[in-house]
């Protein structure tokens, strides 16, 4: 049993914005024990709700809005970047690849899919990154962009409920994307008598959809943008840069 005030500094730091892996590690507690505090017991929880209501969103008739909006658009943003949704294997599996050196990333991908569907989920290890993975039969619902082949070579539209979804929380669906397919650099410039600095994001992606979600969102949070070449973005102006930074910073 754990003093009270340490799970009251377990929620402080999820409601400050902390990933989950990182708060289990400032803690120095087990996954489980920290999971148990923020989820209690998922899958009774979950089974007792199933008995009124089936588990995915978009099975009812008609559906009913998701319960994590914000998550769900971070995950949307995540899977379209550099995710991919298998629906050959028995049980569909969404997997998200993450870089190895930004374990942040990796616990933010995981909090996400727990927070929209996945009862658990899991990480394999892989040469320079990490697959973080869920299996199940109702990620094809929240997905329905899922295909054979590479995104860009197909057509990537969002239906009506998640155009709107997004279009509700831009700066979680960029947050996303920029996580995925994105960064935030520093470019120099040199002068024989002083050197100039400046931050930017950058966004690449082969999809012409992909890309023009990305546009959308940035209209929507009121970020100036400019193509550099058909497949990379930039964000570049100071005023445009800080706004991002509000809810996307640097990976971690």
């Amino acid at each position: 049993m754990h003093p009270p005030h340490i799970r009251e500094r377990a929620l402080k730091l999820r409601a400050e914005g902390m990933p989950f892996g990182e708060i289990c590690r400032d803690l120095g507690l087990p996954r489980r024990t920290v999971g148990h505090w923020f989820y209690g017991n998922r899958p009774r929880r979950r089974a007792e709700r199933e008995a009124s209501t089936p588990r995915c969103a978009r099975c009812t008739d008609p559906p009913y809005d998701l319960d994590n909006p914000q998550d769900y658009a971070y995950l949307l943003g995540l899977y379209l970047g550099d995710g991919h949704l298998v629906t050959t294997t028995k049980v569909p599996v969404l997997r998200v690849y993450c870089t190895a050196s930004w374990p942040g990333l990796i616990d933010a991908c995981e909090t996400a899919m727990l927070r929209v569907l996945a009862l658990r989920v899991q990480r394999i290890n892989r040469q320079g990154c990490v697959a973080v993975q869920s299996y199940s039969n109702h990620w094809p619902c929240l997905l329905p962009q899922h295909g054979p082949g590479p995104k860009h070579k197909r057509a990537i539209t969002l239906e009506a409920w998640q155009q709107r979804l997004i279009d509700e929380w831009p700066g979680s669906f960029l947050r996303g994307l920029f996580h995925s397919d994105g960064c935030r650099v520093t470019n120099r410039i040199r002068h024989p008598k002083k050197t100039y600095e400046y931050s930017r994001y950058q966004f690449s992606n082969e999809s012409v959809d992909i890309m023009r979600l990305c546009q959308r969102s940035l209209d929507l949070v009121g970020a100036t943008w400019r193509m550099c070449r058909p497949n990379l973005l930039s964000v570049a102006t100071r005023p445009s840069v800080a706004r991002l930074d509000e809810f996307i910073g640097p990976k971690f």
